[in-house]
């Protein structure tokens, strides 16, 4: 059975989807097998696999719409053991189609059991907002992982996320856990990263991954080429990282 771990923060620009993507291809690196759910109507963790906007002609909206089962949406990335459902624009319309109907919140979770036994690790890459689509992949998920910048706004809206997990226990799913807070975008140089990374350690103790992201120029260049970090440059300080973050996932749950 997969191990389904959400990535959401409702804030922008945390790296959410550069988590999503670089985790995903450290695990598959590690020979587990993956699916990546793209949850975002940007779709940049389907450009950020190397999949553009033409290929990616139905997915993630046929997905929560019940129109194809998961398993004929699914495609192949050239990074090991990494397969994709993709989003494209289109998904934007989905939450305004399904609103209406009951058990709204689940259409995710359903789709998904399908494919359940095929893949080791499903991770969700979701949109920075708190709707419906973003409501789905907790439904879904066994666990969230909340990407937080060490910059100064990091826990601006970070309570808000945590009583929407805290909601989504009570109401939808009872297991839904978090797998851990990770600390993003982190210069050891600036005070203001150590101070953020201190405040957040003190005050989630227990909660936050030991491994940092540090900030990385070849993190930030190679979704333009269409590639995870481990293609782009595996013996970068990004490569490195997500390669522990996938370790410390892997032990967590041995």
């Amino acid at each position: 059975m997969s191990q389904i771990i959400a990535i959401a923060n409702q804030k922008g620009g945390v790296g959410k989807t550069t988590t999503a993507v670089n985790l995903s291809a450290a695990l598959g690196a590690l020979e587990k097998r993956v699916l990546l759910v793209d949850a975002d109507p940007q779709a940049n963790a389907t450009s950020g696999l190397g999949i553009q906007p033409d290929q990616a002609l139905q997915g993630t909206y046929e997905l929560i719409e019940g129109a194809k089962p998961a398993a004929e949406l699914v495609l192949k990335t050239d990074a090991p053991n990494v397969s994709i459902i993709p989003a494209h624009l289109d998904l934007v319309a989905v939450e305004l189609e399904i609103i209406d109907q009951p058990k709204r919140e689940y259409f995710l979770k359903k789709a998904l059991e399908s494919v359940a036994n095929d893949y080791d690790y499903i991770i969700i890459d979701c949109a920075p907002s708190l709707g419906l689509i973003t409501l789905n992949a907790l439904t879904a998920a066994n666990s969230i992982l909340v990407p937080i910048q060490c910059e100064y706004y990091a826990l601006e809206g970070l309570g808000k996320l945590l009583n929407t997990i805290k909601k989504v226990q009570e109401l939808h799913n009872e297991d839904l856990s978090i797998e851990g807070l990770l600390l993003t975008m982190f210069d050891s140089r600036l005070r203001l990263s150590n101070q953020v990374s201190d405040e957040v350690r003190n005050h989630f103790e227990g909660l936050v991954f030991e491994t940092v992201i540090h900030r990385n120029v070849k993190l930030s260049e190679a979704p333009s080429y269409g590639e995870n970090i481990l293609k782009y440059d595996a013996g970068s300080k990004g490569a490195e990282n997500y390669l522990t973050l996938a370790q410390e996932i892997l032990a967590k749950s041995a």
